[in-house]
């Protein structure tokens, strides 16, 4: 046995034909498994270039070809194994036989601007009016039907409403259009190699042969068209081996289907499966919770993480009043540790599940300058609805603010046209006088019709009016009257046509007026000036490749899905309550939703290396008020009071009593029963 293997590893490295399924638990050791049988598999006799290993992003790629290269210390110029993304291993197919499907051999592969063009071709076309649907909402549509595999002749039977009647008719021009270009999209390069497959059988036997080794890494994330490509391209000699976890499948939302690695054995049936339970990451505290939540899943493969390191820190799990609260007391805990040494800020996480989630977080951090970055997104505060609102709020306090002026002078629309702007603008530089002073004389300047120079006055007034408005305080309420005058709710629902896309943007709207009304819970009779210079002094974090900003030393805060893959020495999972953990959308959409926020649950428990804190706070602002919550049913679960009649209670949407929260303290020795499931 290899003596960097543990056995069950070792099994899995040696076996080197048939069909083979590696369930490769959190933390481990999933790479190396790969990487070493990879490796031996050479050592035996394979040709190198007869191996093909298939996972999800280029970095992962990288690293394993770099670390195969280690092991076999092989020269430059030997053959190597084929190891790339599934999108890259298309684009060589392609390359190889497009043409048999009317396509160019020397094709291009279009970006997001690119489409965003054909789209508009093809909608324009249509005589479809922007109002009805947007090149963005008809690339989001199309987008979603390449990810499942829909062509354009089969959108037409999966559409709900008009709007996505529309979308499956532009769909065949779009496609249309980017094959008459010589052109594919992203999402074509998995689609086009399904249907080459499909129609010519002849290619598909070509491509299948060229290989005596598959393995594919993550397979639990794979969609319905890379599960193809994979069936075609090991069907011949059927030595494929898939690693993966099943609780680990938390992309759902982007095309990616859990059956596929739970009826592994189904497809193939003569298959040998390895369990790789072994955990070299987290304390058996941590371990424990992972565990009681993720059994709670009933279609799953049967495993139980069992802990490789000594006893730890018990799990944390702690209640504050509010998400204020709850903010302070983290970051409280952090910039202690730090400050103590005993522990560096970038072995830190704070993970959340929405994206609205850490903006309390973000100002604690500020306010007691605690280095962070923020990981897998844009700065809630540099959100186009979060600068639009905090542009409304600079013109009351000072309305010759020409920048947050021009951004909302017409936002939402109120007949105040850009060629009114610039020409309003004009009369302002030649007169020497700021934008707002020439507001006033609107009717008056060249280039300004009288319906624009009506609505800039309308525009003038509100700002004097809401100017004083704020100066009365309740600063919450002013915002909120605001919002109902300006109609910013009817905009966003006009503007953005999924339900989901309009929810987030909403959201974050709603946590702005809670931030207002925050401040002014927390410091009295404060004035709108004081609000934005807080704010202002806080300062802002650049954008930056998810990779370097974790190469910091700084507080990682992420969402639940950018932890995938990484792990921290410190981990805390905030806001365990009932419609942000699991997700009020989830709740609505049943058990199969409710499972995949489980994984994700137990994927932000096993992200902890040495220490695991948990909270969720007894209230939280909705529109400037504070409104109770309710525990999360996973922390229920992973306690072992699942069965609690409370527990229950808030699965059925009836709330939990304040005095029958979950109190158990965490890493006590209660496993629950584990509920047996697919082998």
């Amino acid at each position: 046995m290899t003596p960097a293997l543990s056995p069950v590893q070792h099994e899995a490295v040696m076996t080197h034909s048939g069909p083979l399924l590696v369930l490769a638990g959190a933390g481990s050791g999933k790479t190396r498994v790969v990487t070493y049988r990879i490796a031996e598999l050479i050592r035996r006799g394979t040709d190198p270039s007869r191996i093909l290993a298939v996972t999800f992003t280029n970095k992962a790629a990288s690293e394993m070809r770099e670390r195969a290269g280690q092991l076999l210390g092989a020269k430059k110029k030997a053959p190597k194994p084929e190891i790339s993304t599934f999108h890259s291993l298309c684009v060589r197919i392609l390359k190889r036989h497009i043409a048999k499907l009317g396509y160019p051999e020397q094709f291009v592969i279009y970006d997001r601007g690119d489409q965003e063009s054909i789209a508009r071709r093809a909608l324009r076309e249509m005589n479809v009016p922007g109002e009805s649907l947007r090149p963005s909402d008809l690339l989001f549509h199309i987008g979603r039907w390449k990810t499942h595999g829909i062509r354009p002749e089969q959108a037409e039977q999966t559409v709900e409403n008009d709007k996505q009647h529309l979308a499956a008719l532009a769909y065949r021009r779009y496609q249309s259009g980017l094959k008459n270009a010589g052109a594919v999209d992203f999402d074509d390069l998995l689609l086009l190699v399904v249907e080459l497959f499909e129609k010519h059988p002849d290619v598909r036997r070509a491509e299948a042969a060229r290989f005596d080794q598959v393995m594919i890494d993550e397979y639990q994330d794979t969609n319905g068209s890379q599960y193809q490509i994979v069936k075609a391209l090991a069907a011949p000699h059927r030595n494929l081996c898939v690693v993966g976890d099943d609780d680990q499948a938390i992309y759902g939302w982007r095309g990616a289907e859990v059956a596929h690695i739970l009826r592994f054995k189904v497809d193939w049936p003569e298959a040998k499966v390895v369990r790789l339970e072994d955990n070299y990451r987290s304390t058996p505290e941590i371990l424990e919770l992972a565990n009681t939540l993720i059994a709670h899943n009933q279609q799953r493969h049967d495993k139980v993480l069992q802990p490789a390191r000594r006893s730890g820190d018990s799990v944390r799990i702690v209640q504050m009043q509010d998400e204020t609260e709850e903010a302070r007391q983290v970051v409280a805990n952090i910039r202690e540790l730090i400050a103590k040494n005993q522990v560096r800020a970038r072995d830190i996480a704070i993970l959340f599940r929405t994206n609205e989630q850490p903006r309390t977080f973000e100002m604690e951090l500020r306010r007691l300058d605690v280095p962070y970055v923020l990981i897998g997104g844009m700065s809630f505060y540099d959100r186009k609805e979060v600068r639009d609102l905090l542009a409304y709020l600079k013109m009351f306090v000072s309305p010759s603010d020409e920048t947050s002026m021009l951004r909302i002078i017409n936002t939402p629309p109120r007949g105040v046209s850009q060629p009114a702007v610039k020409a309003l603008l004009a009369s302002a530089v030649s007169r020497g006088c700021s934008l707002w002073e020439v507001l006033n004389e609107a009717a008056e300047v060249e280039g300004v019709s009288r319906g624009a120079a009506e609505a800039a006055g309308r525009f003038r007034q509100l700002v004097q009016r809401y100017t004083a408005r704020f100066q009365r305080g309740d600063l919450a309420g002013a915002l909120r009257e605001l919002l109902e005058e300006i109609g910013y709710r009817k905009e966003i629902d006009r503007i953005y046509k999924e339900p989901d896309d309009r929810e987030a943007r909403w959201s974050a709207v709603e946590q702005v007026v809670n931030s207002v009304g925050g401040y002014e819970q927390d410091n009295g009779d404060v004035t709108l000036k004081e609000y934005l210079d807080d704010l202002a002094l806080a300062g802002r974090e650049d954008e930056k490749d998810k990779e370097s900003q974790l190469e910091q030393d700084a507080i990682a805060l992420m969402t639940l899905h950018s932890a995938k893959g990484l792990e921290f020495s410190h981990v805390y999972l905030v806001g365990l309550e009932e419609g942000l953990l699991p997700h009020h959308r989830a709740v609505k959409d049943g058990d199969n939703a409710i499972d995949e926020e489980r994984r994700l649950c137990y994927v932000g428990l096993t992200r902890a290396q040495d220490r695991l804190t948990i909270s969720m706070a007894l209230g939280r602002q909705k529109w400037g008020k504070s409104r109770p919550t309710q525990p999360s049913r996973y922390l229920y679960e992973m306690t072992g009071q699942a069965d609690h009649p409370n527990a229950k209670a808030v699965r059925e949407g009836r709330g939990a009593a304040a005095d029958q929260r979950p109190t158990k303290k965490a890493g006590q020795k209660s496993r629950s029963k584990h509920k047996k499931a697919a082998r």
